[in-house]
């Protein structure tokens, strides 16, 4: 299995038409940056908002953080021309709002045929005909740029016509199996957002949660949700001297081609060796983006 290493604990999503929300993320402790063209802009903002991410993006200055566009849904007016703008760009990912199926993912996937290789697809898990094809949506990997599952709880819900639980118990299932399905392709997979920024010790439950359920971060609507993401889904000490201690049990001369071992009076198989080795590699990426 094929892990995403690159830290994503945080992803902040951000109006492209906001130039001193851009200038400030620049700044700011997130791990990705989300300039978004969707749902964070209105109609008549559309075009300007796109000539905008393009600027900021080429004009740079994000550092570390992971660069992402979210466009436009292709059958928009505006959508095809998002993507043709995307494919110009040097950034990580796009994200692709509403995508129902495979099928949506190979559309947005020849939409950028003509970016760079390195380009990755994510994309929104956010209707209800996306719940019942997470399987097939994250099979579309094997044959496309897909990398990522964002989701997008808000609009769930809303399809849904489900209320706001505290405990997002009627979430999830939803939360779960789309997760399972992104793990059995190696896809990141982000939790959705918290609509309360103002209440960060909801956010702190909210986002021990999702990484409880398995999500390697989180997106966020407010920079004050930074700080809390980054420190919930960072390995802890204990979980590192765990893994520590298990990659060193492994690699003594006397385990060599053991498929089980025992350490500290407990049975450890090889499959713990491989997420031992994930969390070392992931706690190594952040240590080296400290100053």
């Amino acid at each position: 299995m094929i892990y995403e290493i690159r830290p994503c604990r945080s992803a902040l999503y951000l109006p492209a038409s906001n130039p001193r929300a851009i200038e400030k993320s620049r700044t700011l402790p997130c791990d990705a940056v989300i300039l978004d063209l969707e749902d964070a802009v209105a109609p008549e903002m559309k075009v300007e908002a796109r000539m905008a991410a393009v600027a900021a993006f080429a004009a740079g200055g994000f550092g570390r953080r992971m660069k992402v566009l979210r466009v436009n849904a292709l059958d928009t007016e505006w959508g095809a021309d998002d993507l043709a703008a995307a494919a110009t760009l040097d950034i990580d990912a796009v994200l692709a709002p509403k995508v129902d199926g495979p099928e949506d993912v190979a559309r947005y996937d020849a939409a950028l045929a003509a970016a760079q290789p390195g380009l990755k697809l994510w994309v929104m898990i956010e209707t209800c005909l996306a719940v019942g094809r997470l399987q097939a949506i994250a099979d579309a990997a094997l044959s496309t740029r897909l990398a990522g599952f964002v989701m997008g709880t808000n609009d769930l819900a809303l399809e849904m016509r489900s209320r706001t639980m505290a405990d997002r118990a009627n979430m999830l299932p939803i939360l779960t199996f789309a997760l399972a399905a992104a793990r059995s392709r190696g896809l990141i997979a982000l939790d959705g957002v918290c609509n309360d920024f103002s209440d960060l010790d909801r956010f702190r439950v909210e986002a021990e949660q999702g990484l409880a359920l398995g999500f390697d971060g989180k997106t966020l609507i407010h920079p004050a949700q930074i700080g809390p993401s980054n420190a919930v889904f960072s390995p802890t000490e204990a979980e590192i001297a765990r893994a520590r201690s298990i990659t060193a049990a492994f690699a003594m001369p006397e385990h060599a081609g053991k498929g089980a071992i025992r350490l500290d009076g407990r049975m450890v198989e090889r499959l713990h060796l491989v997420e031992a080795e994930r969390v070392l590699a992931v706690a190594g990426a952040i240590d080296s983006q400290k100053p």
